[in-house]
């Protein structure tokens, strides 16, 4: 009796997600994927099974990746300290070819081999070849670039032929055609812009927007856009979540339907955030 039931149970679920994946087949959505969930095998296991899924019931989707431990263990062995200015990395020749080297050369190959052993048809697209940035000046960081321009022809071909874009946060220099390290959240969200995606998800190791940073149970499910000022303002959006928020707000602005941030921790996030009728995360509206 108890396995028939759990077998209505499953069936339910199945039932419960039926009108979402029919309406999101063939819709775009960009996942951006934080560094610090790629640390943990069984998270990142669980966000690729997701990704999987959603490729297989027709879905289009890009991912965004960062790397950030990745990179700093590498400067690390490298003999030198990470360092960081207002939250992002200075980026010298030295430490740029390094970051270079871990996204294009380890991070990046290591999801598209994950996607690719779960059937699903993953391909490396370095962010250079997209992004267009220019020279952060303040403060200077070294060869660390905001996005002005984006090339979108590359990851709208690879998503019309059923391949799922793995894009690495490299950008072009627009003046001096040099290699820049550009935040991922901030080129996730250019991207997202610039495709005008359905979806923007941005998978980290935290629940959402805590009201509490330090007790989940204050996490906001909706933020509205008149009131990130506020947050802001009273410290709620701050340190690394600042970069998320505002990269959020301006792809709403921009014209993306759907923003939410979702923590990676938990086993299949994504499914739960797009096919359920609660979500999970924090959603971000006008």
């Amino acid at each position: 009796m108890e396995r028939f039931e759990t077998a209505q149970t499953k069936a339910a679920v199945l039932t419960e997600a039926l009108p979402y994946i029919q309406a999101f087949k063939g819709a775009m959505v960009l996942v951006k994927l934080g560094g610090s969930v790629m640390e943990i095998e069984g998270n990142l296991d669980s966000v690729m099974d997701d990704i999987a899924f959603m490729r297989t019931i027709g879905m289009k989707v890009a991912i965004v990746h960062g790397g950030g431990k990745a990179i700093s263990r590498a400067i690390t062995a490298s003999g030198h300290e990470p360092k960081f200015v207002a939250g992002q990395r200075v980026t010298d020749e030295e430490t740029m070819e390094i970051v270079r080297r871990t996204l294009n050369g380890t991070v990046n190959p290591d999801l598209v081999a994950r996607l690719s052993k779960r059937g699903t048809n993953a391909k490396p697209l370095h962010g250079n070849w997209l992004f267009k940035a220019r020279k952060i000046t303040e403060p200077d960081r070294g060869f660390v670039g905001e996005v002005v321009a984006v090339d979108t022809r590359p990851v709208l071909e690879m998503m019309d032929a059923g391949i799922v874009p793995v894009i690495t946060p490299l950008a072009t220099g627009l003046e001096d055609g040099h290699l820049y390290n550009v935040n991922a959240d901030i080129s996730a969200a250019a991207l997202a812009q610039a495709l005008k995606v359905l979806k923007f998800v941005l998978v980290s190791d935290v629940p959402g927007l805590l009201k509490d940073p330090s007790d989940p149970r204050t996490l906001l499910s909706t933020l509205h856009l008149d009131s990130i000022e506020k947050l802001k303002a009273d410290g709620t959006i701050s340190g690394g979540m600042l970069p998320k928020i505002v990269s959020c707000e301006k792809a709403i602005r921009a014209g993306v339907q759907k923003v939410q941030l979702v923590d990676g921790r938990m086993q299949h996030s994504l499914l739960l955030e797009i096919f359920t009728r609660e979500g999970v995360g924090t959603e971000i509206t006008e």
